[in-house]
C-alpha cells in the first residue's frame, strides 16, 4: 500500500517523462517525523550524480516542532539509495542530449520513504501550449456532456 505525501507540481509540465525509477532517501528522525506530518515540498527539486552515488538537491522538509537540537538544515543535500545497476543507468540517460532526472512524488511504501524518479526531456514552449489547450479541450467535452446528461 502506497501513501502519496507530496507531488513535484512542475514535473509533468516542464519535461516529457520516459521511464521512471524507485529510489529510497536517507533520512533524520526528526525529517520523518516531519514527513509524516506532510510537510514537504518537491518544487524546484533536481537530483544530480557525484562520485558514483546519486543526491537530490533543493528538497525542503519543514523542521520537526518538537525537535529542538535534532533538527538538521531543511534545505540540505540528502543521499538517495539506488544500486550500482540503477545508477549506471540514470548516468546512461543524463549523458544523452536534454534528458535529466526529475523527482516526480514522495511516498510511503510500508514503512519507508520512497522517492518516484522520472527520467525526462525538457518541453520547449509549443510542447507547453500544446498540452494546456487539450486539456482544455478535454475540459470543454467533459463539460458539455456532464450538461447533456441534466
Amino acid at each position: 500500500m502506497e501513501k502519496i505525501i507530496a507531488k513535484n507540481p512542475v514535473a509533468y509540465h516542464n519535461y516529457t517523462i520516459s521511464d521512471k525509477l524507485e529510489a529510497g532517501i536517507v533520512l533524520t528522525g526528526t525529517e520523518i517525523k516531519s514527513i509524516r506530518t506532510g510537510k514537504v515540498n518537491l518544487k524546484d527539486t533536481y537530483i544530480n550524480i557525484k562520485n558514483g552515488e546519486a543526491f537530490i538537491y533543493g528538497m525542503h522538509i519543514s523542521p520537526y516542532e518538537q525537535g529542538n537540537i535534532f533538527n538538521v538544515d531543511p534545505l540540505r543535500t540528502r543521499k538517495l539509495l539506488l544500486n550500482r545497476r540503477e545508477i549506471n543507468k540514470l548516468i546512461g540517460f543524463i549523458q544523452q542530449k536534454g534528458a535529466s532526472i526529475i523527482p516526480i512524488q514522495l511516498y510511503f511504501k510500508r514503512n519507508f520513504v520512497k522517492l518516484e524518479l522520472g527520467i525526462g526531456k525538457g518541453k520547449k514552449l509549443y510542447d507547453k501550449r500544446e498540452d494546456i489547450a487539450k486539456k482544455d479541450a478535454q475540459r470543454k467535452i467533459e463539460r458539455t456532456l456532464k450538461s447533456a446528461e441534466y
